[in-house]
């Protein structure tokens, strides 16, 4: 079935245009998709689907002296870029799923600005990856052992061979955070927004590929939980903040933040004891690629650097996003102390001006009983004291 034209849309645009693209690109890569399936149902292109659509690089171990059955691992190799990209265009047309049927509809209720509606959408698809992701590879590490065995993450060391989920799971990142880069011209994002994108799309990408080049599988899933956690509770309370609901999204944002330091504190103790304590003592420190070893001083240096150079900038910018936001709320409490001041003296000023023309009227009405005599030395009287008022201001 495909995807909803968008309400507004009348006229046709021509096709192959840029605009008949934008508005048709789910339909575009679905049928794109559609073809590595059909694919599979033929004996002659059978071979060449597969490379696209299953996991590639399997091992098969075989127990014949036992009723245990045969178990089946994968490793990383070449192939996965061919599994990579066909789940690039599932994650495309999952995007643009929950973009026409869930947020679009949100929107139209709420009728945002153009600029809370790109950061509106942007939080809405990570709350859905990050959600799925997170619930995802929390079971794959209880499943593992990996979150009561926590020296399973480094024990065993060059971890090469994959259970078909764990394999499935960093194809379906590196594929997800691949696909931000053309959901850029899908979605006609601003230049002044896409940098940032770029930014945190390009970093995901090279860490989570590193890792799974390297055979650092287990301590990227550990990771990623842990900072999908603090990511799901931001753009949580960042789509309540949109959405006008203060009593809820002022608790998640402080929910966020303090999770936030406990997850660079997490992350980089975990790396610490990776790179500099366990692998560091390991007897095997010669890189050998075909057997999945990296197990190298330059490497895990650079590795532990980048990865502690990450948390400090991601930190950083959490400092400065926190001070930034307290001089806001402080200026917007001296407004507001000091606008009951102002119009205090307003008032004041209001009373003493009236005051004033009420005891000129009273005096001019005064002196209109008097003869002409009185009256002009009341005038005089009445400009001495004037001029000896000016003087003294």
């Amino acid at each position: 079935m495909g995807i909803r034209r968008k309400i507004g849309s009348s006229k046709n645009p021509p096709i192959f245009s840029h605009e008949f693209i934008i508005q048709n690109h789910a339909d575009i890569v679905s049928c794109v998709a559609m073809v590595f399936v059909l694919g599979l149902m033929f004996q002659w292109s059978a071979a060449y689907a597969s490379m696209f659509v299953a996991m590639q690089h399997n091992i098969t171990h075989t127990f014949n002296d036992t009723d245990v059955p045969d178990v089946t691992n994968y490793t990383s190799g070449k192939l996965d870029i061919f599994t990579v990209f066909f789940y690039l265009l599932v994650c495309i047309i999952i995007h643009a799923v929950v973009q026409e049927y869930i947020l679009d509809k949100l929107n139209r209720r709420m009728h945002l600005s153009k600029v809370k509606h790109s950061k509106f959408n942007e939080s809405g698809q990570l709350l859905f990856f990050y959600l799925v992701c997170l619930g995802w590879g929390a079971d794959i590490a209880f499943r593992e052992g990996y979150l009561l065995n926590p020296s399973s993450l480094w024990d065993g060391y060059p971890h090469t061979e994959l259970t078909f989920s764990l394999k499935f799971y960093f194809v379906i990142q590196i594929a997800y955070w691949l696909h931000i880069y053309p959901e850029l011209y899908f979605q006609k994002i601003k230049k002044e927004e896409m940098m940032p994108r770029i930014r945190y799309a390009t970093l995901y990408f090279v860490f989570i590929t590193g890792a799974f080049a390297m055979s650092l599988t287990r301590l990227a899933l550990f990771c990623l939980i842990i900072h999908y956690l603090v990511e799901a509770l931001f753009h949580f309370a960042r789509l309540m903040y949109f959405s006008d609901k203060n009593d809820v999204a002022k608790p998640g944002f402080v929910a966020w933040a303090s999770v936030f330091v406990i997850a660079r504190f997490t992350t980089v103790t975990a790396a610490v004891l990776m790179f500099w304590f366990r692998l560091g003592k390991a007897e095997n420190q010669t890189l050998d690629i075909s057997t999945g070893n990296f197990n190298t001083p330059l490497i895990r240096f650079n590795a532990l650097a980048a990865v502690c150079f990450v948390q400090a900038w991601m930190m950083w910018n959490f400092i400065t996003f926190q001070l930034k936001r307290r001089r806001e709320f402080l200026a917007t409490v001296v407004t507001k102390k000091k606008a009951p001041a102002k119009q205090k003296e307003k008032k004041s000023k209001k009373e003493d001006s009236r005051k004033k023309r009420e005891e000129r009227e009273l005096d001019s009405e005064d002196e209109s009983y008097l003869p002409e005599a009185d009256q002009k030395i009341r005038s005089e009287q009445r400009g001495m004291k004037t001029r000896s008022r000016s003087r003294k201001n």
